[in-house]
């Protein structure tokens, strides 16, 4: 386990060792795990698209059933300490891939910052450019591919 910088929980203890409570709390809201991605056959490669599932709320970037979350979306991830080094589409910003690369929080995570706002005025936040799946004709996903590193969206 590292050194602790301030005594947080998430410095303290390893991802498997956080209570539900901790674990659900990494969570800073950007809403980019609901958006759809899709695989490139050849190259494996994870193209992203700007299309959330339809449950997450837009304006808050909340699961609006996430208690149900696996019932009513069967493909939805559960995450958990001993999956996040597997998914290699999680976004870098994500505190659980970070934390499990041995990395610190970023300055806008609504842990240290205090505000959930934080994390949309960071540029983080899927809310102002992503679409709900009952928007769109899923069987055109591909045209709703981004390059996540696109700033101008």
């Amino acid at each position: 386990m590292k050194e602790p910088q301030n005594g947080h929980f998430w410095e303290t203890k390893s991802l498997a060792e956080m209570t539900p409570k901790e674990w659900e709390s990494l969570c800073d809201g950007c809403g980019r795990c609901c958006l759809y991605k899709l695989e490139d056959e050849d190259s494996g490669d994870i193209l992203q698209t700007n299309v959330v599932c339809r449950f997450l709320d837009l304006s808050n970037c909340r699961c609006t059933t996430y208690p149900r979350r696996h019932k009513r979306v069967p493909t939805c991830v559960l995450l958990s300490p001993d999956k996040i080094a597997g998914l290699k589409w999680i976004p870098e910003s994500c505190a659980y891939r970070l934390l499990a690369e041995g990395k610190e929080l970023p300055d806008w995570h609504p842990l240290l910052s205090g505000d959930p706002e934080s994390v949309y005025r960071a540029g983080v936040s899927v809310r102002g450019w992503s679409i709900s799946e009952s928007e769109i004709d899923m069987d055109r996903l591909e045209d709703y591919v981004v390059d996540p590193s696109d700033d101008e969206r």
